[in-house]
Parts: C-alpha cells; structure tokens; sequence
C-alpha cells in the first residue's frame, strides 16, 4: 500500500478547519423572534479562499532517492470572510427582506412594492364598484319615488 503524501495531511487539516468554522447557519442565522410575534432572521454572504503548497527537497548529507531521505516543505492558509446582507422579517401575514444596505437596486425595491401596488389597485378598485353600486340604488330608489304619483 502507498504511503501518504504529507501534502494531502496539509489539505486534509484545511479543509477539516474550515468545514467546522462554516455551516449553513452562518449564511442563514438563528431566527430570532420579537415580543409582538415578528421573526427576524439574518442573512449573511460569506467569502472563503484558501490555499496548500509544498515541496519535497533532497537532504543535503544523503543523494536524493538514498534510504527515502527526502525532506518535505509545505503549508496552508485560508481565510473566511462573512457579511451581513439583509435582515428576513415574518410577520403580521408577510414576508420581507429587509437589505442592510440602503443602496440596494432599484429592481429589489420595486419587487418589494408590487405587492403593496396590488393591494392599493384593489382597494381603489373595490371603492369604485361599491360607489358604482350606490348611485345605482340611489337612482333606482329615485325611478321608484316618482312611479308612486
């Protein structure tokens, strides 16, 4: 059996360190829930790089391939970098995503206000109708008062 590359130690550490630092909760966080029933969860971006190298030098006192006296020199390094991007609010019958930057696209904020237009067209709507309704029944209340003489 092959014996195992100090190289693939190094990459295996790495990549054991970083899978304990992130999870899933670190892009989505706990929910957290108000006194009046809201629930707030955040939102994060995270950012990983990282990266292994090594070399595998001949020892000065032995020729390279004498007795296996190779000598290796590696390492690793990573980073991780994690931004807050927006706060989820649930409550009160709704859903919205509240960005923490309040430069967001014009896109994002017009897809926030679709709901609230549709809302307001029913409203209007519905007002014109029942306006519509009434003028009739005062009409025809109207029509009925003069067929009595």
């Amino acid at each position: 059996m092959a014996e195992q590359h100090p190289i693939q130690g190094l990459m295996y550490t790495a990549m054991q360190s970083i899978r304990d630092m992130i999870d899933v909760n670190t892009i989505v966080g706990d929910p957290v829930e108000s006194p009046d029933g809201t629930v707030i969860i955040p939102i994060s971006k995270v950012g990983l790089g990282f990266g292994v190298g090594g070399s595998d030098y001949a020892s000065h006192n032995a020729k390279q391939g004498e007795n296996g006296q190779n000598l290796f020199g590696g390492g690793a390094g990573g980073g991780v970098s994690i931004t807050p991007v927006a706060f989820m609010v649930v409550g009160k019958g709704q859903i919205r995503l509240m960005p923490v930057n309040p430069d967001t696209n014009i896109y994002d904020r017009i897809v926030d206000m679709v709901p609230v237009a549709i809302d307001k067209i029913a409203e209007l709507k519905d007002s014109f109708v029942a306006k519509r309704e009434a003028k009739k029944e005062e009409k025809n209340s109207e029509t009925s008062d003069f067929s009595e003489f």
